[in-house]
């Protein structure tokens, strides 16, 4: 079925070359601001994403990103912020690129035309009907993103699609379409841009919601934050502060006698 590239659509600004800094950075921001609102109206299908995540979350069930290029790249980011902002293990939530490890820095051609090299990737995590798969593809077309999701829903998997392109085949592959429709890039076909940045507003959206709902947070705290640094360990003994009223010093001792936000909040209460 055909269906309109927008990704692919001449820009709405023409010859950059000629333009001063200041008209290039009002004219990228004047772009930029269109994404937002384009997010906002993918929120019903993100809802959808989140609530079924969570239902399998507590049954021990994962959360899978799978992308190329930029895509990828941002899944791994999501994927990599976890552990240290809301303190589960690595495993709980993954970010795989095409080509691996080394794509994340370096491209590597032709790897994103395997269509079968995905689901092999998700193999290696031993993959259950518990998790949830969630391929991310500015143009909803690279094949190891519609493999991996064809072959995850064939074997009892929930999928989702993110993509810059309604109808294209990612969102009518997958069980949850999130298409984003953010219009021209600034530099025409550049999805790094605004594609880009709308599909790190999902993500956010996507594991902040989840974690939210899995009682990783309480009232608007990361009380399972890793204390890795100082910065980080004050941040979680003015949480303590805040949360028991004691005083920074009886704060910073339940902290150290506890391990944690949520323990030394739990143990004061």
């Amino acid at each position: 079925m055909e269906y309109i590239k927008i990704t692919e659509t001449p820009s709405n600004h023409d010859n950059l070359e000629q333009l001063d800094t200041t008209s290039i950075l009002s004219k990228m921001n004047e772009e930029d601001q269109k994404v937002a609102d384009a997010v906002a109206l993918v929120i019903p299908q993100i809802t959808k994403l989140v609530d079924a995540l969570a239902e399998r979350f507590v049954e021990g069930g994962r959360l899978f990103y799978i992308g190329a290029g930029t895509s990828g790249r941002l899944g791994i980011l999501d994927a990599s912020e976890i552990p240290p902002t809301f303190g589960l293990p690595h495993e709980r939530v993954v970010g795989l690129i095409a080509g691996g490890d080394t794509a994340i820095r370096k491209s590597v051609e032709n790897a994103e035309d395997d269509g079968q090299q995905a689901w092999k990737d998700l193999q290696k995590h031993n993959i259950s009907s518990k998790d949830v798969v969630v391929g991310i593809a500015a143009s909803g077309t690279t094949p190891y993103v519609i493999g991996g999701i064809n072959e995850a829903k064939a074997n009892g998997l929930l999928t989702a699609g993110i993509t810059n392109n309604p109808g294209s085949p990612l969102p009518n592959a997958a069980d949850i379409p999130i298409a984003v429709n953010v219009g021209p890039e600034f530099i025409t076909g550049s999805t790094r841009m605004k594609s880009g940045t709308s599909q790190k507003l999902v993500l956010n959206m996507i594991s902040t919601a989840l974690m939210i709902k899995i009682g990783r947070v309480k009232g608007n705290k990361m009380i399972n934050m890793q204390l890795s640094n100082v910065k980080l360990v004050d941040r979680g003994v003015r949480y303590v502060v805040e949360g028991l009223g004691i005083t920074y010093s009886e704060a910073s001792e339940m902290l150290k006698k506890h391990g944690s936000v949520k323990a030394a909040l739990d143990a004061g209460m």
